[in-house]
């Protein structure tokens, strides 16, 4: 499935404090759906539930609700590497870990209409993933941030940039130390869009937040082409 979204590309990512033990009761469960829902009027384009943590029931009951949630909206929905869950719950699509089976498989799998984001963290995984029918791809971390400390140092701006320009139009989203601060340095670099978690995190901001990111990305458009 291609992305037809006008840039910026908000991806709004959930942060994965559901458990093992989370029920479809429980606290943290709900939260989840309250973020979902401020989701489409605060205009995400793409949003992934990233609760690696839960049993596969939960997770699937996770994944109906939220595909309810977000029926006949803008906002489009994947699940974090289950692919079988995504497209048995009623989502748009799968985001695969450099863990995860190749896209390939899943486009095979799953269709031309299956919505698929691949995490990158190199020029040669940003290749693959196009070239294996990939959706998008996010890429980084491009800056510092815990949550990627496992990825490494972060891959920098430089990379990023190098990295739009080898892959063309294919949609590449900047992950990993986003905040309002920097957002404008990712724009300038070729991103198409942005990922995040914290910076998505609060339900309450959401709307607010993701209209600045929009005012930043048409402000260093209007600006013109990084110097």
């Amino acid at each position: 499935m291609p992305l037809k979204f006008r840039k910026p590309l908000i991806y709004l990512i959930t942060s994965g404090e559901t458990t093992a033990a989370t029920t479809p009761n429980s606290k943290e469960f709900l939260e989840v759906l309250t973020l979902v829902e401020s989701a489409p009027t605060s205009q995400v384009n793409l949003l992934q539930l990233r609760e690696k943590n839960l049993r596969a029931r939960v997770l699937y009951e996770l994944t109906v609700q939220a595909a309810e949630i977000l029926r006949n909206t803008e906002t489009l929905l994947l699940v974090n590497d289950r692919a079988d869950i995504a497209s048995a719950g009623g989502a748009d699509g799968v985001h695969l870990t450099s863990s995860s089976i190749e896209a390939k498989v899943v486009r095979e799998t799953f269709g031309s209409d299956f919505l698929i984001g691949v995490s990158t963290h190199s020029l040669a995984e940003v290749r693959a993933a196009r070239d294996q029918g990939a959706s998008f791809a996010v890429f980084g971390p491009t800056f510092e941030t815990a949550s990627k400390d496992v990825y490494g140092p972060p891959v920098g701006l430089n990379s990023l940039r190098e990295a739009v320009v080898e892959v063309g139009h294919f949609p590449l989203l900047a992950l990993g130390g986003i905040s309002l601060d920097n957002a404008a340095d990712c724009f300038r670099a070729g991103a198409s869009g942005i990922a995040g978690i914290s910076l998505f995190k609060d339900p309450s901001k959401l709307p607010a937040v993701v209209a600045r990111v929009r005012e930043i990305f048409q402000e260093t458009n209007e600006a013109g082409p990084e110097q």
